[in-house]
């Protein structure tokens, strides 16, 4: 069969559906992805086929990033800020979906029995599907659909609502402007919805590409969908790094450390962040394992007490780490799990205190805005995350998260069964 994967964002974003494609890919189907053209190199090295789509996403990255700083720092003193931030993201969108992108993943489509859309831009890509009478899978990392679960400090229902009228609010503006033009070549009548409710109702299948128990009730709120809503655990590459055998012969020569990463969007003041975490870790005797990621490692300065390495294997790493602090991605995420340890979230994006919430909830976590965190914070934080009971509990979960082998084949056999079964209707 012929499956035809796209993903746009970061990283983190775009490898949920790597692991998917090379998994199909293993299986002897014809697999294509389409990708930012900054990661198309990613996509080729893990044996895919891949072509450039849209603009080089770590710009549109670093602009969200820094809208949503303001946002969450007295928006009502960043108005104009807001606004020309705002407005680059229109820009950007409309310059990502020209006709001659909509062409492109238009041309991979054709014959194919599956579109399968990352988080990043799935509307435009369940419109081509639709377009061409393609069914459709999406490959969601956290709770995308509106639920009454992942907002735990309202009641159910509230919960549900405020984020119906959020994905309302993220439909409205430049986004429906665009994919209105999108939808008007493409030969499809307006949209009268957003695209979630839109994609749901023509019955395509959603994977939740993380564990159930992460967000209790989730599943028998959802159980309507049934197996259109299959959780699979979530989908890693876990490869291997230059600076692996390097960091654990450190890791050896004293006590473990704590893991800190910033994720492939560069934080915004990188010498001020290390020195936050130095400070906090000489004061708690710990030592810090800083993984730079898409920050600029030549920013920070060397500390006895700490190693600084641009990229690293979670799960050889994690297991021989004391704890991970992050920025809430996904892929982190179910790695500090996967490995029985607490982690404190430090987000910036307004999904990843969505994490934060859970294992706050689960009692294997905490979490805080980036921007918000001062030597103290992280110190009582760290202090916080590092009692027994924080650990104890990791390691009960554990036992409970599913293996990255076992998710990337439940999330392919999925896909297979859906094409199949539309092939047969």
């Amino acid at each position: 069969m012929k499956f035809v994967l796209t993903a746009f964002g970061s990283r983190g974003d775009v490898e949920p559906s790597v692991v998917v494609g090379r998994e199909l890919v293993r299986r002897g189907h014809d697999v294509h992805m389409a990708v930012p053209p900054n990661l198309v190199g990613f996509a080729e090295a893990a044996g895919l086929p891949a072509v450039a789509y849209g603009l080089d996403s770590r710009a549109l990255l670093e602009t969200q990033r820094n809208y949503w700083t303001c946002f969450f720092r007295q928006p009502w003193r960043h108005g104009e800020e807001l606004e020309r931030l705002g407005r680059e993201i229109g820009e950007f969108m409309t310059r990502c979906w020209t006709e001659e992108n909509t062409a492109t993943l238009e041309s991979l489509a054709d014959g194919a029995d599956l579109m399968i859309a990352g988080v990043g831009f799935e509307q435009f890509a369940a419109n081509i599907a639709e377009a061409h009478g393609i069914p459709l899978a999406t490959l969601h990392y956290f709770p995308m659909r509106a639920n009454g679960q992942v907002l735990p400090y309202l009641p159910a229902p509230l919960g549900r609502a405020a984020l119906r009228f959020y994905e309302r609010i993220s439909w409205s503006g430049a986004i429906k402007e665009v994919e209105d033009s999108q939808r008007r070549r493409l030969g499809l009548p307006k949209a009268r919805c957003p695209w979630p409710q839109r994609i749901s109702d023509r019955g395509s299948l959603e994977i939740q590409a993380y564990d159930a128990f992460v967000f209790p009730g989730l599943a028998a709120e959802w159980a309507k969908w049934g197996a259109r809503r299959p959780f699979v655990g979530m989908l890693t590459l876990e490869l291997p790094t230059d600076s692996d055998e390097d960091v654990l012969s450190w890791i050896a020569e004293g006590t473990p450390p704590i893991f800190f990463g910033f994720g492939s969007i560069p934080v915004g003041s990188a010498t001020d962040t290390l020195a936050v975490i130095s400070a906090a870790c000489a004061q708690l005797g710990e030592r810090a394992l800083v993984c730079a990621g898409g920050t600029d490692s030549s920013q920070f300065s060397d500390a006895k007490h700490v190693k600084i390495v641009d990229t690293v294997n979670y799960s050889t790493v994690f297991p021989h780490c004391r704890a991970v602090v992050h920025h809430g991605g996904a892929g982190t995420t179910a790695a500090g799990l996967r490995a029985g340890i607490p982690t404190l979230v430090l987000w910036n994006f307004p999904d990843q205190p969505v994490s934060g919430a859970a294992l706050k909830r689960l009692k294997v976590g905490t979490s805080r805005r980036l921007s918000a965190t001062t030597e103290q914070t992280l110190t009582a934080d760290l202090r916080q995350i590092l009692a027994p009971e924080y650990t104890t509990r990791a390691r009960e979960l554990a036992a409970q998260t599913s293996g990255a082998s076992a998710s990337a084949s439940d999330a392919a056999a999925f896909v297979e069964n859906f094409a199949r079964s539309q092939r047969v209707g």
